[in-house]
């Protein structure tokens, strides 16, 4: 049988993590690596959770170990609401403003499979998540691309690609504008107060769905906490999608869609044909850790280790990197630093170079949609030892 000939139009657009296949060469123990985003697990709280796992199997097995809902665990959602009126003043959410999904990716492809088809625009920044970037291509829309800046996107550049898609009667067409606001990923950068309102202005004025997507907004090491969009929207217009993966464990698999009832209804739909519902187990799990209260006490430990290995990874950059015309960003948060070398280097054809010396990266051609060669490239400071981030870059800056 002919097998590839009976493939869908969508499983042909499928693509391998280039992250997963660049770094898995590179997981033996003599290659320091900053190529992955996953949190130190020395952040975990082992001992609660284990303590919890064991009361929730023995005392709540008839929901645990069952079926559940596909819209969630309410006590989870219970939580949800707390928190996101507590810390981000988001009030007015009800249980039919969230869906539980497994991990943001899961929302991401949720949200690719009830908006885009392939006459679909959908924007976004350049670089983007790679993993934001493969749950969309799946369905084939067009990707417009709108530059990073310091302070965000491009605003310039997103008010004229509106117009422009207005102009040519295709303005219904952009099914929402996608964007990690705080500590980006790859890029690190965290988008303005200003550039946040330009934007909501902006797609309120052409009626398109923002996608705001903030799996690190709770690791901020410096500066003033901004307002999320969501917030500064009043919920016109915005889906909110968050995740457990950084501030509790990746594990879990835990991550959440909150907004517009219609939207996440529709979603709840797509989700009952992909897996039934986020397992029950770890929905009543990180329900019952939440209910203890001190989860931001362990975040904020972690944002400890995790401000120390920024600023040992920056201060190894400031030391050691003496390319001339290389520069690179300095995150108030999150896990990634995004380093931009002269035009003369290509970061992917370099990344084998690199594991020979014994240190791995990400090559910044993977965050970006159009294959382009790339002289960026992501450094992730989370997961290294400390003792081996200023040796990883000195091998780096040795072999620049």
């Amino acid at each position: 049988m002919e097998i590839e000939k009976r493939f869908s139009k969508m499983s042909k657009r499928m693509r391998s993590s280039i992250i997963r296949e660049l770094l898995r060469d590179a997981t033996n123990t003599s290659i320091i690596s900053f190529g992955g985003g996953a949190p130190d697990p020395e952040t975990f709280d082992r001992e609660a959770l284990s303590k919890l796992s064991q009361e929730v199997l023995t005392n709540e097995y008839q929901y645990a170990l069952q079926y559940g809902a596909t819209e969630g665990d309410p006590i989870l959602k219970d939580e949800f609401i707390k928190i996101l009126k507590e810390r981000h003043g988001i009030t007015g959410l009800e249980h039919d403003n969230l869906l539980i999904t497994v991990g943001s990716q899961q929302a991401l492809d949720l949200m690719g499979r009830i908006f885009l088809d392939e006459d679909s625009y959908v924007m976004v920044s350049h670089p983007i998540y790679l993993g934001a970037a493969s749950a969309f291509r799946a369905y084939g829309p067009k990707f417009i691309t709108i530059d990073l800046e310091e302070d965000g996107l491009n605003i310039n550049q997103v008010e004229s690609a509106l117009k422009d898609l207005d102009k040519k009667g295709e303005i219904s067409k952009l099914k929402f504008i996608y964007t990690v606001p705080n500590f980006h990923n790859p890029a690190g950068v965290t988008m303005s107060l200003e550039k946040r309102k330009a934007l909501i202005e902006l797609a309120h004025k052409y009626d398109v769905l923002i996608l705001e997507d903030d799996p690190y907004g709770e690791l901020r090491y410096e500066g003033e906490r901004l307002p999320d969009i969501y917030y500064l929207a009043k919920g016109e217009g915005v889906m909110l999608l968050n995740t457990m993966s950084k501030i509790m464990s990746p594990g879990i698999r835990i991550g959440m869609i909150a907004g517009d009832k219609q939207v996440v209804a529709k979603a709840a739909l797509a989700k009952q044909g992909a897996d039934l519902c986020t397992p029950t187990f770890t929905q009543r799990l990180v329900a019952r850790y939440l209910q203890q209260g001190t989860i931001f006490n362990k975040v904020n430990e972690a944002i400890e280790v995790y401000r120390k290995k920024k600023n040992l990874m920056l201060d190894a950059l400031q030391k050691y990197v003496t390319v001339e015309g290389a520069k690179w960003t300095k995150p108030e948060g999150g896990l990634f630093i995004w380093v931009t070398l002269p035009e003369k280097y290509d970061t992917m054809k370099l990344f084998e170079e690199a594991k020979k010396v014994g240190v791995a990266y990400i090559p910044g051609a993977a965050f970006y949609v159009d294959d382009r060669t790339s002289s960026d490239l992501r450094l992730s400071f989370c997961l290294p030892p400390e003792d081996q981030i200023e040796e990883g870059i000195k091998r780096i800056a040795k072999l620049l």
